[in-house]
């Protein structure tokens, strides 16, 4: 191994921080006051999972702590990749930059996990170039031997930059085998108790082959840790992510904001930069006595909204309800149609105790290219085609029909109001 890339990976990593996953992480002094700047200890009061705990009571791990995860998976896919050639064509700034770009990719991250994801908003990974390049981590990213341009660029790919390294480091931190999903696919799980995403760090960190395009490569050996990982993110979204107890919180919160932002009493702004306490401050403090405030308080008081209703990607066409605002329309048109029933029970609904849920895109990368087989990992002797991952993805796409709880148990008595949704629901506006 080049000696000063080797330098760059084990000298003076002499500061421990003990993690549940992977034990003791070994940090430079000067990496580790990172992790102690405003930016950074803001990560500590963002839980990594949002509203799950409120399914999963130990669900309550941090940003940082993810973070500090992939920033030690990060080192360790280095070492790897540097006794296997890597060493050629990367610097010492560059390795120093790639390990500060692990530590501190989600330092833009929005509270209360995604519920801030389809809202128009400048995106974390901009976010977090832009935290990078001022101070006060500009300042602490140089003194640990990086190069702050070349970190915010690894993060965000709209930061303009050239050259094999920059693209190489890009290409590990955001792809089939990353380290962000190697830590959170293992972490989230552990946090959780459910049994899906424990993947074989050692084994799959072992056999993987650098690449100055590629990023990565693997033999067909690691087939099968590919199909786990995949089959992992599948179940995760399933059972813990996406689970409707999840959505339907989430969807409550993103309700509320786009409400918010739409009559103007939020901006963008407001939204940046906020942990899960001060956004939930900020909501309280903004909305006053507007409808929002009864959905935000719902959700911290556990009150989450009823599902009452589903719909399969088969059963509906999703893409004229893709947009917020045709949901927002179409909430508005089943509460005004339950409405003109004249029930007693239903006197009083409106749009804001309705909320049509679609999930996000979602990708399962699978753009790995196998040594010897010759061929791209779509293409191999995986049991992962194309298609199958299309399954899962169509699988994943439930569209969802939440209600306040208050008529939750007076709506299952009325087969006219489902009768009601249905038919908005496949009314194509």
């Amino acid at each position: 191994m080049n000696k000063t890339i080797e330098a760059s990976l084990n000298e003076d990593y002499n500061c421990p921080v003990r993690d549940v996953m992977w034990g003791h992480i070994y940090m430079t002094e000067k990496l580790s006051e990172l992790t102690e700047s405003a930016p950074f200890f803001r990560l500590n009061r963002i839980m990594q999972l949002g509203p799950v705990y409120q399914l999963y009571p130990g669900a309550t791990h941090t940003r940082a702590s993810h973070s500090i995860g992939v920033y030690h998976l990060g080192r360790r896919l280095l070492q790897n990749l540097t006794e296997r050639g890597a060493a050629d064509w990367l610097t010492h700034d560059g390795v120093k930059s790639f390990l500060a770009a692990c530590l501190l990719h989600d330092l833009g991250h929005f509270p209360y996990t995604h519920s801030l994801k389809e809202l128009p908003l400048t995106s974390h990974e901009e976010l977090t170039g832009a935290v990078i390049l001022n101070e006060p981590v500009k300042s602490l990213v140089s003194a640990s031997g990086a190069d702050p341009f070349l970190t915010a660029a690894i993060v965000d790919k709209k930061i303009d930059g050239t050259g094999d390294e920059l693209h190489f480091y890009r290409k590990l931190l955001s792809g089939a085998l990353d380290p962000d999903k190697l830590d959170y696919l293992n972490r989230d799980a552990r946090y959780c108790g459910v049994p899906y995403g424990a993947q074989d760090i050692d084994f799959i960190l072992s056999r993987l082959i650098p690449n100055k395009e590629r990023g990565v490569d693997i033999d067909s050996k690691l087939i099968p840790n590919v199909e786990s990982i995949l089959f992992s993110k599948y179940l995760m979204y399933r059972t813990v992510y996406w689970h409707r107890q999840v959505r339907s919180a989430t969807a409550m919160i993103k309700k509320a904001l786009i409400n918010s932002l739409d009559s103007g009493i939020l901006t963008g702004e407001d939204l940046y930069n906020l942990d899960d306490s001060e956004l939930f401050s900020l909501l309280e403090q903004k909305l006053g006595h507007n409808d929002g405030i009864n959905l935000v308080k719902s959700v911290r008081e556990g009150r989450i909204y009823a599902e009452v209703m589903e719909f399969s990607a088969d059963q509906l066409d999703i893409s004229f309800i893709r947009e917020i605002s045709c949901r927002a329309r179409l909430e508005i048109k089943i509460a005004e149609k339950i409405k003109s029933l004249n029930l007693s029970n239903f006197a009083d609904i409106k749009a804001e105790d309705i909320i049509i849920d679609i999930p996000e895109p979602v990708s399962f990368e699978t753009g790995l290219f196998v040594i010897d087989e010759n061929r791209n990992f779509s293409e191999s002797s995986s049991a992962f085609k194309p298609q199958t991952v299309e399954a899962f993805i169509k699988t994943l796409y439930t569209i969802r029909i939440f209600i306040n709880q208050k008529y939750k148990e007076t709506i299952k008595t009325f087969p006219k109001i489902c009768s009601i949704i249905k038919s908005v629901m496949n009314t194509e506006e």
